[in-house]
């Protein structure tokens, strides 16, 4: 009995002993942590004040804080940032899908101010403005060294008055100059149209509107058609989005899909994650979905045709997307301001995250220009265009009816084609999937 109460304190004085072993070196080790974390404060309040003091002319102490907290945002990714009043309140506008000056979507790369995708009627667009430029210039003045908001800032202006930006784009020797006349920017977050019976369902923006508005839009094409039976399927046209809110992206995806997961995401801590799920109902019924998606479609846009990639629900067609897979989580802070911080990453059904890498198309259509397509086309050679060709007498009035109806349809492609050649291929295989789906 004396043995065993002797190994029993043995034991204990052993557990005692390695504890203490184990925990001391790390609670030392976060002291030392803590211990520098105030040192480095320190010597932020000791530059401030000397700043405050020596510097040659007298500063906004507010001003001076603010550029500091910015500048620490900014240092940990592209995508975090700091928001005083007046962005945070420009911010809240543009979600809801009205918003005053070019229409750019803007990031920081390597330093410079790269454009993700010019918005659909804007006036950036009207100017030519394309996706991948880099802006160097606002009116003669660099924005090298210069904060994203920064940039921002000098590109605002009264409605009606003009900005001139100086670009540098792939393929172009020299930079070049852009004349812009700032606008109210009232963005249409969806617009719809009908080709032949396949309907196009353009989203230009994840704003507030965008589900309404796309569901709607549907409604009315399915009406305009004669009924659900005579759509033939659906383009979803992601081209040139920039993104937008998450709720959103993930109710464009569970309008197609039946069940299983939309997206996920991932934080620091295995905690931190979300995962989406779809609810039963599509819109369309299984119908046959192609989604059309270039360099300028990020974040929700990537989200929707991920999702609709991952589940087969949908082609994916056009070239690869931006690849903006991270979450900022925008958090009010004090003086009415707030801070954008990334928190997250997203990750498609199938477990892809999209960061850096975008979403790879099933088949990769370039956009090509109206020249080509007209070079491609040339003059058509057919048995009827033979000298003396027989005639064909076998063929009903309906029959010739139908042929020339079906040759009207080609011609009308043929010009689409010319004008959108991403969006005619697109067409094209929503017809072959519609023709190999069972009756």
């Amino acid at each position: 009995m004396k043995r065993f109460i002797m190994a029993a304190l043995g034991g204990t004085a052993a557990g005692v002993l390695l504890t203490t072993q184990v925990a001391g070196p790390l609670i030392a080790q976060e002291n030392a942590r803590s211990t520098s974390v105030y040192e480095q404060l320190d010597l932020f309040g000791d530059v401030f004040e000397r700043i405050r003091t020596y510097y040659v002319e007298d500063v906004d102490e507010a001003e001076l804080i603010e550029a500091a907290i910015n500048g620490m945002l900014t240092s940990l990714d592209p995508h975090s940032s700091y928001l005083p009043p007046r962005d945070f309140d420009a911010m809240q506008t543009q979600t809801r899908g009205e918003f005053g000056g070019l229409g750019i979507e803007v990031t920081m790369e390597e330093g410079f101010v790269k454009v993700i995708t010019p918005m659909d009627d804007t006036p950036a667009m009207e100017a030519g403005v394309e996706a991948g430029d880099f802006i160097t210039h606002v009116d003669g003045q660099s924005l090298l060294g210069l904060t994203l908001e920064q940039a921002v800032d000098l590109m605002r202006g009264d409605v009606g008055s003009e900005i001139v930006i100086t670009v540098v784009r792939e393929g172009e020797e020299e930079p070049f100059d852009l004349t812009i006349v700032r606008d109210r920017i009232e963005l249409t977050a969806v617009r719809n149209r009908l080709e032949g019976n396949t309907a196009i369902l353009r989203i230009a923006s994840f704003s507030e509107q965008t589900f309404p508005n796309l569901r709607d839009g549907l409604e009315e094409m399915i009406e305009e058609v004669g009924g659900f039976e005579n759509l033939e399927g659906v383009v979803l046209d992601l081209r040139n989005n920039p993104g937008g809110l998450l709720t959103q992206a993930i109710r464009v995806s569970d309008a197609f899909l039946e069940q299983g997961e939309i997206v996920s995401t991932r934080g620091r801590s295995e905690g931190d994650g979300e995962r989406y799920n779809a609810t039963p109902g599509d819109l369309i019924d299984g119908l046959p979905m192609v989604v059309l998606i270039n360099g300028g479609s990020a974040s929700a846009s990537e989200i929707v045709a991920g999702a609709l990639q991952d589940h087969r629900r949908a082609v994916v067609v056009g070239t690869n997307s931006f690849g903006k897979g991270s979450v900022q989580s925008v958090m009010p802070v004090q003086g009415d301001g707030a801070m954008r911080l990334t928190t997250s990453l997203y990750y498609t059904p199938s477990g892809r995250s999209i960061q850096a890498l975008g979403v790879a198309p099933d088949i990769v259509v370039e956009q090509r220009d109206i020249g080509e397509v007209e070079e491609s086309r040339g003059p058509a050679r057919t048995e009827a265009s033979l000298r003396g060709a027989l005639s064909n007498s076998t063929l009903s009035e309906d029959e010739l009816r139908q042929l020339e109806e079906e040759s009207e349809q080609a011609m009308a492609m043929a010009e689409l084609r010319a004008q959108d050649y991403q969006l005619a291929y697109a067409i094209d295989i929503l017809h072959g999937l519609r023709a190999l789906a069972p009756r």
